[in-house]
């Protein structure tokens, strides 16, 4: 969240990984039915 706020070009890159990582956790969940229900099992 700080990486939001702050206004350099690093905390811009920072927060640019940030997302990068999670698109790429949801891409790897979408396509491992059995990770994802491993993981819903576990939040609840």
């Amino acid at each position: 969240m700080l990486s939001s706020v702050l206004r350099s070009a690093r905390a811009v890159s920072v927060n640019v990984e940030i997302m990068r990582a999670f698109v790429r956790l949801r891409t790897m969940l979408a396509g491992n039915v059995e990770l994802a229900r491993k993981l819903a099992a576990q939040a609840l």
